[in-house]
């Protein structure tokens, strides 16, 4: 993260400040592609569009409303980014690690995390969730080149990037809602193309469970910031060359549509024991 990028956090955390008052949110939920409806679950919401915060970005992809929106869910006080910022939309990722670090400095202790991937696991099917246990990341630069601001660690240890305590959390609560839950490892690729066959026989080889183009950076700016994290894939679809089917945008949104029900009960009931 560069000086910039901290400072771009400060600012935009001011700004925050003065529309909130005394609100401070406990967790920052993310909600990736075609998930952002459990926004319009929160209790006396107020929702701040990202291009009325000095420095930040705006989303441009698909399913992706560009807002935070501040309230209650699920009886947290939460911080709700109702779309991401991912770099295929041509930003750095001092941009896409911007809202965490202002999360952080608005006093969040916790983000959760989901997206919409495509299974690289075979036994996996489209409409699984799957709690992200681990993650894979070796293409694209780090949220944390750049100085390190003091209090943060300049070599962060990334074991336990997902919180253990967390992955508990949900277990228990997909087992008292009676909801298959899958686990796995997220491989990050940076997009926007789709993975080619070959690309995701690697990532097989690999490890990964699921692919897809977002959360790895955000979990890593998280992890260096002292938030806590649980993070979830919603299986949109087969990756390239499992199927032998082409990919779209369009199948990823109808399968989040699909999910709907479902998801919210387990990531509503996760964010109450955050």
């Amino acid at each position: 993260m560069t000086a910039a990028g901290f400072d771009r956090a400060d600012r935009a955390a001011s700004a925050l400040r003065a529309r909130l008052g005394d609100f401070v949110p406990e967790a920052l939920l993310v909600l990736g592609s075609g998930l952002g409806y459990l926004a319009d679950e929160v209790k006396d919401a107020l929702p701040v569009p990202y291009d009325a915060l000095p420095g930040f970005p705006v989303s441009t992809a698909p399913g992706h409303m560009g807002r935070f929106v501040f309230g209650e869910l699920a009886g947290r006080r939460v911080m709700v980014m109702q779309g991401r910022f991912h770099g295929y939309e041509g930003y750095g990722m001092d941009e896409v690690a911007l809202p965490l670090y202002t999360a952080a400095r608005l006093g969040a202790s916790a983000m959760l995390v989901t997206n919409a991937a495509g299974a690289v696991n075979t036994v996996f099917s489209p409409g699984d969730i799957m709690l992200i246990t681990d993650h894979l990341k070796l293409f694209g630069d780090s949220p944390l080149r750049g100085p390190n601001p003091p209090g943060h660690d300049r070599f962060p240890d990334m074991t336990f990037c997902y919180t253990p305590a967390l992955l508990t959390v949900a277990r228990q609560a997909a087992d008292a809602l009676g909801i298959p839950l899958r686990e796995g490892v997220y491989m990050y690729f940076p997009g926007p193309q789709y993975e080619t066959p070959a690309e995701i026989r690697a990532a097989r080889a690999l490890g990964a469970d699921a692919v897809g183009m977002s959360t790895v950076p955000e979990v890593i700016a998280a992890r260096h910031a002292g938030l806590d994290v649980l993070g979830f894939s919603l299986l949109c679809n087969m990756a390239a060359g499992v199927s032998g089917q082409p990919l779209s945008e369009g199948e990823v949104l109808d399968a989040a549509a699909a999910a709907r029900p479902v998801f919210s009960r387990l990531v509503l009931r996760c964010l109450a024991q955050v």
